[in-house]
């Protein structure tokens, strides 16, 4: 196992070495606080801390930054609480530690055994069980006298061994910046003018297809995200295949403006979300998803953060639309989710998909 590299510490009193930690079993997660498919995996990362730490196992976060927003600490921080991780986490802003491991994807984790020997590792979501078994192993390794739980039951019905997953939307960033999947997301015949405010019109209904989000009103073209440069009114849509939407979103594109928290637009930003040229419904809302008497559905954003705008009852196919109430207001990114619950499939048996082992 490399050392760490150079970064601010979070969560430990003091920064933590290769050197200390020889004869710990440990578990180092490359994770972004903005990262579905990290955030996902936490619920995991916490329990395993809570039932192995008293037996021989670390785990240490290194959070490698997707959004130069992420580089401050005081966002990851706010990240860290509202996760509620209790184990110590690397600042990684310059990607040192990353290079060090060899690291190639978020969430990437490397298991070291008691020696400073990496045993194991696993990239993406998922590999629960196999992590947990690793684990076990490496712990008993170090004390075969360790007394060790039965490994944990899947702490969602879609990691149920039997779950469907579906092919969905892939991941779509919204600056200009990049190509292919992460870059040139947007599809308006307009296109990107880096860096100046422009107007953008939505093509008609059959222009519109999955794989693409598209704009209304005055928004501004940045490198890593589309800044809304209206007062009110702007519109975001998206048809999309997914079980579950998520966005990346901030009050403000501006470092400075993050720092001093100034907003350049209302104290609570707001965003209306609509699904299917209607309301969303209570049924398919995300998990940040409030509801007025009227029945209409919004979010607020009022740090830089990963939103659950949708939870569909299975994988479907819709129409997301979003009404921007911020001025301001920056739009990095587009996430999905795709596996449902063993037999809870929507789709014909014919559908693009794989089995969850």
């Amino acid at each position: 196992m490399p050392d760490f590299g150079p970064g601010q510490w979070l969560n430990t009193p003091r920064p933590l070495s290769r050197e200390e930690l020889r004869g710990q079993v440990v578990l180092v997660d490359f994770w972004d606080y903005t990262c579905i498919n990290c955030i996902r995996t936490l619920p995991y990362l916490k329990a395993w801390h809570e039932r192995y730490a008293d037996l021989g196992l670390t785990i240490i976060g290194v959070h490698a930054p997707e959004f130069k927003f992420a580089q401050l600490g005081q966002q990851v921080r706010a990240g860290i609480d509202a996760f509620g991780l209790p184990y110590p986490i690397l600042l990684d802003n310059d990607y040192q530690t990353w290079q060090a491991f060899a690291n190639r994807a978020w969430p990437g984790k490397h298991l070291a055994d008691a020696a400073g020997y990496i045993r194991f590792r696993r990239y993406g979501e998922g590999h629960y069980l196999a992590t947990e078994q690793a684990i076990q192993a490496l712990l008993r390794e170090r004390d075969p006298n360790v007394v060790l739980p039965e490994p944990l039951p899947a702490l969602r019905e879609e990691d149920v061994p039997g779950a469907v997953c579906y092919r969905p939307t892939p991941e779509l960033h919204a600056g200009y910046q990049g190509g292919g999947l992460f870059g040139g997301a947007l599809g308006n015949p307009e296109g990107y003018v880096p860096n100046h405010a422009m107007a953008y019109v939505l093509p008609g209904p059959f222009d519109m297809r999955s794989g693409h989000f598209y704009l209304a009103g005055f928004w501004r073209a940045e490198a890593e995200a589309m800044v809304f440069a209206g007062q009110d009114g702007g519109r975001v849509v998206l048809p999309y295949e997914a079980v579950s939407v998520n966005a990346v979103l901030s009050p403000s594109s501006d470092p400075v403006e993050l720092v001093l928290d100034i907003r350049p637009g209302p104290e609570t930003p707001l965003i209306e979300v609509r699904q299917d040229d209607a309301p969303l419904t209570r049924e398919a809302a995300g998990a940040d998803v409030f509801f007025e008497d009227d029945g209409r559905a919004f979010v607020s954003v009022t740090r830089p953060r990963m939103v659950e705008l949708v939870r569909n009852p299975g994988f479907e196919e819709h129409e997301l639309e979003l009404i921007i109430h911020a001025h301001g207001l920056a739009l990095y990114a587009f996430s999905f989710t795709s596996c449902v619950a063993p037999g809870r499939s929507t789709l014909d048996p014919g559908d693009d998909f794989f089995m969850v082992q």
